[in-house]
């Protein structure tokens, strides 16, 4: 026994205590993680599972009817689009948009003089002056078109892979452009008409369905060289020279009816049946008092309207969802 001073303060002491053992913390086990393998259709499942949600192809050209309503659908897009390249050419020069009808002017300067002075055609052929500015006229309009619609793909390359609408608006839209610089040019061609003694008569009348039907089968004209340029870019080196032959055939210069009944054969044939002579030779017997036509020339026109119109825009809507991708 341990003998305790009276003046001491004891403390007791506390027995050590093992440490309380740590909360066991149990988490929930995660589950384990199935791999299930990919569904795998059949092309014949996923067109019919396509087809279900209404999906299509990007790409994918679309039947005739539906390309043609996508068309009408932007029509006013083409059209504002006509309307703006049409004002911004030769925007940069000083007579500007006047330069779409000096140039055809100039050219009937210069065909003028080679041919009805130095050829003397003026003498032979009545009213020779207002004979050739319709010929010039009439067949630029067709030369434009040509060498535009060649060219409608291949200057739009950034439009045509950036935004989705029916590639035919492109060539449309150059007909459209040459169209409202024709409307300009009649204009001028009118007033020359009426100054070389000419007077207005019903036949006046038939020039708007001539230039409709030569509409036409511009348009047509414009589809095919804007796949065949598109494909093979060397066909519009060829085209000026072409088209300069085309001009010396169609009678642009001088009258073809002489020359067509001087061969009845098939030369002669060929030579009237030319579409690029049909519509000059229609607009002429409009506007010329002195001038006439065969009748038959308006089944020409009629023909060669529709024909190169059909054919030309199948053509091009066949190579639709290739345009662009080269």
């Amino acid at each position: 026994m341990t003998d305790i001073d009276p003046g001491e303060t004891v403390v007791p002491e506390v027995p050590e205590t093992a440490p309380a053992p740590a909360e066991a913390t149990s988490e929930p086990e995660a589950p384990p993680v199935v791999i299930t393998p990919p569904m795998v259709l059949t092309p014949d499942e996923a067109e019919a599972l396509a087809k279900e949600h209404g999906l299509r192809p990007i790409g994918l050209r679309p039947p005739i009817p539906d390309y043609l309503r996508q068309m009408w659908a932007r029509r006013f897009f083409v059209i504002e689009l006509s309307r703006a390249r049409e004002q911004s050419t030769n925007a940069d020069s000083r007579l500007g948009q006047f330069w779409q009808v000096l140039n055809p002017l100039l050219n009937i300067a210069v065909y003028f003089l080679v041919f009805g002075v130095l050829f003397k055609a003026n003498r032979t052929v009545p009213d020779y002056i207002s004979f050739l500015v319709i010929g010039v006229f009439v067949f630029t309009y067709t030369q434009q078109t040509v060498l535009g619609g060649s060219k409608s793909i291949a200057n739009n390359l950034g439009l045509v892979r950036a935004l989705h609408f029916p590639r035919a608006l492109m060539p449309l839209s150059v007909v459209i452009e040459e169209f409202f610089t024709l409307a300009t040019a009649m204009t001028v061609c009118i007033l020359i008409v009426l100054l070389n003694h000419e007077g207005i008569t019903f036949a006046w009348l038939l020039l708007p369905v001539a230039l409709a039907l030569q509409t036409m089968f511009n348009l047509g004209l414009a589809f095919i060289v804007a796949r065949m340029t598109e494909r093979v870019r060397d066909v519009g080196q060829l085209l000026p020279f072409l088209l300069r032959t085309w001009l010396y055939l169609s009678g642009v210069v001088f009258p073809i009816q002489p020359f067509a009944q001087e061969h009845p054969g098939i030369l002669g044939f060929l030579v009237s049946f030319n579409p690029g002579a049909v519509f000059i030779e229609l607009a002429r017997d409009a506007l010329l008092s002195s001038y006439s036509t065969p009748p038959i020339t308006w089944v020409y026109a009629v023909f060669w309207a529709v024909i190169t119109l059909t054919v030309g825009f199948v053509y091009f809507w066949k190579a639709e969802e290739k345009y662009g991708r080269g």
